[in-house]
């Protein structure tokens, strides 16, 4: 550990962080967009949406199939009552259905 901390002192190597700048573009080139996010409220809805999107892709879901889902079954799902219901609605349940699933989806031009 002590060599490592010598090495990383010297800054001979530059750590790449090509990832997190990737993942965090279009954050910041969209936010100038965001106007409804002027008030704290317009913040936490942007925060939670954001949130939502970079897990679904994080997971290898369908985004939009992924927010479809949610939208139509939460609304009755009484998770209010049943907390524990949010737990097959969560990114990484395997009981979501296979649409959101970005591996399992082709191309129409292939279903044909």
């Amino acid at each position: 550990m002590q060599k490592f901390c010598h090495f990383a002192s010297k800054n001979i190597y530059k750590w790449p962080n090509n990832l997190c700048e990737a993942n965090i573009k279009p954050f910041a080139t969209a936010r100038r967009a965001w106007l409804f996010a002027d008030t704290p409220k317009g913040a936490k809805a942007n925060a939670i949406l954001y949130t939502l999107v970079e897990s679904a892709r994080a997971n290898k879901l369908d985004v939009y199939e992924y927010l479809k889902h949610l939208l139509t079954e939460l609304p009755g799902s009484r998770y209010l009552e049943h907390p524990e219901v949010l737990d097959q609605y969560l990114p990484w349940s395997e009981s979501l259905p296979e649409e959101c699933l970005l591996e399992h989806k082709h191309k129409k031009c292939l279903n044909q």
